[in-house]
């Protein structure tokens, strides 16, 4: 996910073997029922549009199709945008605003529902625009619900996840404590110890949401208030900040994002990576990965069990212009079927966002990192979910990258950074 955006492929949560992106959602007030959805009833059925980012991994096409077989007075017509999720981000926006009735349902990035919901673009997917929750996560659920409302079905979801190199630590790091500890093993080995995503961008707000989110801090409250300045989410900064300082993170790691990340660890020059679910598949099979053969996946370190990895993935939600929102409902209903759920794993490396996908047999002996997903994203946590989130997350962006290079202290970064959303949340 997102993290930046990469193509489809990367993202698998995200990004990124699985990613994808998700959810956010909704708002109060003045969403769903406004700009004509009363007017259109669920009944309504005929040809739609469905917009999504550039399809690089070749999901859609074949699930379009699939789709329009069986439906041919209802037909799915596919719509691209970039691979660029500010791009995707601005064009949606666009449309919305000019109460486009062509977008019937457009897919969003964990992080901009709540934003289109608060301003009443979003079908509301309660009463009878109801989709059934009960067989599928409850991370991408949870995020795809804002202030008590569902507004996105989830799609994709997407966790972090740590890779290491087995052949140098047999026994993956359960704690941020022995991950540290094990940064000896780089040091001998002349390799870097540990990388993120640490260049000011979306992946930082990533990253060290993990760091706080894991040491028990909490950036925003349910109603969007600043919670960052707290003792938890120093010590979540510090610890990125002292172990950049000290060189357990690589000084180079300060301009890394995913894919440099990624083509670092393959060529050998990192014991510890952390990085979206995507990574698994490429460094199984580039030609110039080094790794092929000595490298695992476990879940994130935390203080004393899994850590909080940011959750990653994608959502479909219904404009609430379309004119055929019930075609558009079933086809939602749909995208979330075992089979097609199955079809975007093994196709395009997508995480599933269907609980019961992640212990079928078949699929766990071809992609063994598969419960390690599971964990890393039942123990996610939603980055800010706010209607103001573009100036939120560049509080945290900028804050936390000054405390890493060590021109603020983690303190101040902290302090700044919660004055920074408290400004971007009054408007």
């Amino acid at each position: 996910m997102v993290h930046q955006r990469l193509p489809r492929r990367v993202l698998t949560a995200c990004v990124g073997v699985a990613a994808l992106s998700m959810i956010a959602a909704g708002c109060g007030g003045s969403s769903g029922g406004s700009g004509g959805t009363a007017a259109t009833a669920k009944g309504s059925k005929g040809p739609i549009t469905f917009v999504t980012g550039k399809d690089n991994s070749n999901v859609w096409a074949p699930t379009i199709a699939k789709w329009n077989t069986a439906h041919p007075t209802e037909k799915v017509t596919l719509k691209e945008q970039s691979d660029q999720a500010d791009q995707q981000h601005d064009d949606i926006v666009q449309h919305m605003q000019a109460k486009d009735a062509s977008y019937d349902i457009v897919t969003v990035d964990v992080i901009w529902t709540a934003e289109f919901a608060a301003k009443g673009w979003l079908v509301p997917l309660k009463g009878q625009y109801a989709i059934d929750t009960a067989r599928l996560l409850k991370a991408p659920v949870t995020a795809a619900t804002y202030s008590g409302t569902l507004y996105a079905a989830p799609f994709a979801s997407d966790g972090g996840l740590l890779y290491y190199r087995k052949d140098l630590v047999p026994t993956p790091p359960k704690t941020l404590d022995e991950m540290w500890a094990d940064c000896s093993i780089a040091k001998k080995n002349n390799m870097g110890c540990y990388a993120g995503q640490f260049q000011k961008y979306e992946g930082l707000t990533v990253n060290a949401a993990e760091a706080i989110n894991t040491y028990g801090g909490k950036i925003v409250d349910a109603k969007g208030a600043s919670t960052v300045d707290s003792p938890e989410s120093i010590k979540g900064l510090q610890m990125l900040a002292d172990h950049y300082k000290n060189g357990d993170i690589p000084k180079e790691a300060i301009t890394y994002q995913e894919e440099n990340g990624r083509i670092s660890f393959e060529a050998g020059k990192l014991l510890f990576l952390r990085n979206w679910p995507y990574v698994y598949s490429l460094a199984t099979t580039d030609g110039s990965s080094k790794v092929k053969k000595t490298f695992g996946v476990a879940p994130l370190p935390g203080v004393s069990g899994p850590g909080a990895s940011s959750l990653g993935g994608h959502a479909e939600a219904i404009n609430v212009n379309s004119k055929h929102k019930g075609t558009a409902l079933a086809f939602l209903k749909f995208i979330e079927a075992d089979d097609q759920q199955k079809f975007f794993m093994e196709k395009g490396s997508l995480a599933p966002v269907v609980e019961s996908i992640y212990s079928d047999a078949t699929l766990v002996a071809k992609y063994p990192y598969l419960p390690t997903l599971l964990t890393s994203i039942q123990n996610a946590v939603p980055r800010p979910v706010t209607p103001f989130y573009p100036a939120v997350t560049k509080a945290i962006e900028d804050n936390a990258y000054a405390a890493i290079k060590g021109d603020k202290t983690p303190d101040q970064a902290i302090k700044d950074m919660s004055a920074a959303i408290t400004a971007a949340s009054a408007g």
